[in-house]
Protein backbone atom coordinates (compact mmCIF):
# COMPACT_ATOMS: atom_id res chain seq x y z
CA UNK A 1 0.00 0.00 0.00
CA UNK A 2 1.09 3.64 -0.75
CA UNK A 3 1.49 5.87 1.84
CA UNK A 4 2.72 9.45 1.66
CA UNK A 5 2.23 12.30 4.93
CA UNK A 6 4.27 15.33 4.61
CA UNK A 7 4.89 17.77 7.56
CA UNK A 8 6.65 20.58 8.07
CA UNK A 9 4.91 23.13 6.59
CA UNK A 10 4.39 26.68 8.23
CA UNK A 11 4.45 30.57 8.31
CA UNK A 12 7.68 32.42 7.70
CA UNK A 13 9.01 35.78 6.97
CA UNK A 14 10.52 36.10 3.49
CA UNK A 15 14.24 34.91 3.24
CA UNK A 16 13.72 32.06 6.03
CA UNK A 17 13.85 28.50 5.57
CA UNK A 18 11.95 25.51 6.38
CA UNK A 19 12.43 21.69 5.95
CA UNK A 20 9.31 19.71 4.75
CA UNK A 21 9.20 15.88 5.11
CA UNK A 22 7.78 13.49 3.98
CA UNK A 23 7.19 10.05 5.11
CA UNK A 24 6.87 6.88 2.76
CA UNK A 25 5.88 3.50 3.45
CA UNK A 26 7.69 0.53 2.46
CA UNK A 27 6.58 0.18 -1.26
CA UNK A 28 6.70 3.90 -1.65
CA UNK A 29 10.20 4.07 -1.59
CA UNK A 30 11.32 1.40 -3.72
CA UNK A 31 9.74 3.68 -6.75
CA UNK A 32 11.86 4.94 -9.13
CA UNK A 33 11.22 8.94 -8.60
CA UNK A 34 9.90 10.69 -5.55
CA UNK A 35 9.11 14.74 -5.77
CA UNK A 36 7.99 17.65 -3.98
CA UNK A 37 5.24 19.89 -6.06
CA UNK A 38 3.16 22.87 -4.88
CA UNK A 39 0.07 24.52 -5.62
CA UNK A 40 -0.75 28.15 -5.35
CA UNK A 41 -4.44 29.00 -4.98
CA UNK A 42 -6.59 29.48 -7.98
CA UNK A 43 -2.80 27.39 -9.86
CA UNK A 44 -2.36 24.03 -11.08
CA UNK A 45 0.15 21.61 -9.03
CA UNK A 46 3.71 22.59 -10.21
CA UNK A 47 6.90 20.87 -10.19
CA UNK A 48 9.47 21.60 -7.55
CA UNK A 49 11.84 19.02 -7.36
CA UNK A 50 12.43 15.64 -7.66
CA UNK A 51 14.79 12.37 -6.40
CA UNK A 52 15.36 9.42 -8.25
CA UNK A 53 16.05 6.42 -6.49
CA UNK A 54 19.61 6.47 -7.56
CA UNK A 55 20.16 10.05 -5.96
CA UNK A 56 19.95 12.21 -9.34
CA UNK A 57 18.29 15.46 -8.45
CA UNK A 58 16.05 17.60 -10.33
CA UNK A 59 14.51 21.41 -10.00
CA UNK A 60 12.42 23.74 -11.34
CA UNK A 61 14.11 26.47 -12.73
CA UNK A 62 12.65 29.22 -9.74
CA UNK A 63 14.03 27.06 -7.04
CA UNK A 64 17.87 26.43 -7.87
CA UNK A 65 20.35 27.29 -5.63
CA UNK A 66 17.66 27.51 -2.42
CA UNK A 67 15.88 24.42 -2.27
CA UNK A 68 17.56 20.74 -2.14
CA UNK A 69 15.56 17.46 -1.98
CA UNK A 70 17.20 14.35 -0.16
CA UNK A 71 15.95 11.20 0.59
CA UNK A 72 16.57 8.61 3.53
CA UNK A 73 15.51 5.23 2.43
CA UNK A 74 16.15 3.33 5.59
CA UNK A 75 14.33 5.82 7.30
CA UNK A 76 11.67 5.98 4.20
CA UNK A 77 11.57 9.90 4.18
CA UNK A 78 12.26 12.46 1.46
CA UNK A 79 13.46 15.94 2.69
CA UNK A 80 12.94 19.31 0.68
CA UNK A 81 15.21 22.00 2.34
CA UNK A 82 14.09 25.14 1.73
CA UNK A 83 16.09 28.29 1.64
CA UNK A 84 15.75 32.27 1.43
CA UNK A 85 12.45 31.61 0.64
CA UNK A 86 10.17 34.44 -0.92
CA UNK A 87 6.48 35.25 -0.90
CA UNK A 88 6.33 33.59 -4.35
CA UNK A 89 6.89 30.05 -2.33
CA UNK A 90 4.14 30.30 -0.73
CA UNK A 91 1.61 27.29 -1.62
CA UNK A 92 0.38 23.65 -0.37
CA UNK A 93 3.82 21.82 -0.63
CA UNK A 94 2.43 17.99 -1.66
CA UNK A 95 5.02 15.10 -2.08
CA UNK A 96 4.54 12.12 -4.35
CA UNK A 97 5.84 9.13 -5.70
CA UNK A 98 5.91 7.05 -8.88
CA UNK A 99 7.62 4.61 -10.91
CA UNK A 100 7.79 7.53 -13.45
CA UNK A 101 10.20 7.49 -16.71
CA UNK A 102 12.47 10.69 -16.67
CA UNK A 103 11.08 12.36 -19.09
CA UNK A 104 7.68 12.78 -17.50
CA UNK A 105 8.91 13.24 -13.96
CA UNK A 106 8.22 17.34 -14.02
CA UNK A 107 4.48 16.94 -14.69
CA UNK A 108 1.63 16.03 -12.22
CA UNK A 109 -0.79 13.76 -14.22
CA UNK A 110 2.13 10.91 -13.97
CA UNK A 111 1.78 10.24 -10.78
CA UNK A 112 -0.63 8.61 -8.92
CA UNK A 113 -0.05 8.43 -5.60
CA UNK A 114 -0.25 11.97 -3.38
CA UNK A 115 0.53 12.88 0.66
CA UNK A 116 -2.19 15.43 2.24
CA UNK A 117 -0.02 18.48 1.74
CA UNK A 118 1.54 20.92 4.26
CA UNK A 119 0.67 24.53 3.57
CA UNK A 120 3.92 27.10 3.67
CA UNK A 121 3.39 30.56 4.25
CA UNK A 122 5.85 33.37 3.53
CA UNK A 123 5.08 36.87 4.19
CA UNK A 124 7.32 39.80 3.16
Amino acid sequence: QVQLAESGGESVQAGGSLRLSCEASESTVRMTTMAWFRQAPGEERDFVAAIRRGGHTYYTESVKGRFTISRDNTKRIMYLQMNNLQPEDTAVYYCTAGNTILSSLRSAVNYNHWGQGTQVTVSS
